[in-house]
């Protein structure tokens, strides 16, 4: 029964997670800036975290040396969803989605290559078959009513470098004893608090109106953030990280239905098999850390 339910929670938390192209997308298209959909998103969604961690009666206290890894953290996690934002608004929503979700990869190569752990035959080529899957995405027509799509390219290639940095910094730092509500809240709260910094810079942080806008904003920070935050969490703890991982695939396949239905974004054959080719690779390199764990 257990796991049944840690299976409904990692469907649930990759799913919810593949949603935040749609919300987000909707808010660049009614005149938000990036700046201005990720403060909203983060600063909602780290709010309602910290409601949840106080109603679950969770520690939210952390010793002074803590707060210098929590900024880097977040600077990463942010970067990460500012780059996301950033190739949304040029290249296909499904291919920018897809592309991130090569981070695993990231994340093994930097554990190879600056922490020493045993290189992987494996490994290595799982990075050329993923290189092949996004070589496939890039070779259609992708862009993003009329986006750069080198410009979306280079963004979705970073928000893979800057998130897997964000989870080796999770793994390898002094954030590993933190609680992971606090660590997560304390996260979105100051990557809410850079987006509002630097949406004050580059013209100011309007004040949502509108019904079908703050349906878009509680969209994106709620299903899309808190609730696939929250649901992982509860995953992991069912079925465990592996498992959990392996649901992940789910997050850019529907970022990818989204993104033919509502968007009316190509799917080709090429298309098709490039995404295929990734998740082929992501699977190899989560089951690689399962056999080493």
């Amino acid at each position: 029964m257990s796991n049944i339910k840690g299976y409904i929670y990692a469907a649930a938390s990759s799913s919810t997670f593949g949603l935040a192209p749609f919300f987000t997308i909707s808010l660049l298209a009614s005149g938000f800036s990036s700046f201005e959909v990720l403060a909203y998103r983060w600063g909602i969604a780290s709010l309602t975290l910290g409601i949840f961690g106080v109603l679950l009666r969770e520690t939210f206290r952390i010793s002074r040396k803590d707060w210098g890894t929590i900024f880097v953290l977040s600077l990463l996690r942010a970067a990460t969803s500012l780059s996301l934002v950033i190739a949304y608004q040029h290249i296909a929503s499904g291919v920018a989605s897809t592309i991130h979700f090569m981070y695993p990869l990231a994340v093994a190569l930097a554990m190879m290559f600056f922490f020493r752990e045993k290189k992987s035959f494996s490994i290595l080529f799982a990075v050329l078959v993923s290189l092949a899957g996004a070589a496939l995405l890039s070779s259609g027509e992708i862009d993003f009513k009329g986006g750069n799509t080198t410009t979306g390219l280079i963004a979705a290639t970073l928000s893979v470098f800057f998130y897997g940095g964000y989870i080796v910094g999770v793994r390898k730092s002094r954030a590993v004893h933190i609680p992971s509500t606090a660590l997560t809240c304390y996260v979105m709260g100051l990557g809410a608090l850079f987006f509002i910094i630097g949406g004050s810079l580059t013209g100011g942080i309007q004040l949502a109106t509108g019904g079908q806008t703050w349906l878009n904003i509680f969209g994106l920070a709620l299903p899309a953030t808190a609730i696939s935050n929250i649901t992982l969490v509860k995953a992991i703890k069912y079925i465990g990280p592996t498992l959990t991982s392996i649901f992940g695939a789910l997050e850019p396949l529907t970022a990818v239905t989204i993104g033919c239905l509502v968007f009316k974004e190509s799917f080709t054959l090429g298309s098709g098999l490039g995404i295929l080719l990734i998740l082929m690779a992501v699977t190899v390199v989560i089951m690689h850390e399962k056999k080493t764990s």
